[in-house]
């Protein structure tokens, strides 16, 4: 990225200015990046164990595969699925709250004695399952938030702030061998002006 800039006091200033703004935020950035790199490492713990959790509870329920075949699936059905946001390290993060379900009435004297418990497990299957799922979008949305941010460390630390510093010397520098030139030109002018007035007091 080249930076735009001029060889005069105010562009100078307003570099200097741009510097300053980036160094400053520069440690803050770093901070958010590194609350979200730990933040993304955990929700991919997370949701790894909750794939692994749905897995396991999905070969456990293997043994009953014969029962489920008197089961009427329709009985239950996920109703809710309530969400909540928060803020973290600058970013809006959703908040899995609360999943609510359906059961539609069944009787009790009419159907076997393992409804209710079956129910019970749908539930928790259906559960997990969500929880993964939603660990999995809360994972990506972190990984992109966190990828911009690098992004950003990376734009300030190695392009922009170097960028600046060596835009600063060149202007400074500039200006420094206009000042120089300036006051060698006013030593040649001042020399000849002094040989010609003493010319003049020769002649006369």
């Amino acid at each position: 990225m080249a930076i735009k800039f001029q060889y005069n006091k105010t562009s100078l200033q307003q570099l200097e200015k741009n510097l300053k703004m980036r160094e400053r935020s520069l440690p803050t950035i770093k901070s958010k990046e590194s609350a979200l790199r730990v933040e993304v490492k955990r929700t991919k713990d997370e949701a790894k164990a909750l794939e692994l959790q749905l897995e396991n509870e999905i070969l456990g329920y293997q043994s009953m595969v014969a029962l489920w075949n008197e089961f009427t699936p329709e009985l239950i059905e996920v109703k809710d699925v309530s969400l909540s946001s928060r803020k973290f390290a600058g970013v809006m993060v959703p908040v899995l709250d609360d999943i609510q379900f359906a059961i539609k009435p069944y009787s009790l004297f009419n159907t076997p004695s393992w409804y209710t418990e079956g129910i019970e497990l749908l539930k928790q299957l259906a559960r997990t399952g969500i929880e993964a799922e939603f660990a999995g979008m809360k994972l990506e949305l972190l990984e992109h938030a966190r990828k911009k941010t690098t992004q950003k460390v990376n734009l300030f630390e190695k392009v922009q702030i170097p960028g600046y510093k060596d835009a600063i010397r060149k202007v400074k520098r500039y200006m420094e061998d206009e000042e120089s030139l300036s006051k060698a030109s006013q030593k040649i002018m001042r020399t000849n002006l002094e040989k010609r007035q003493q010319k003049e007091e020769e002649v006369l």
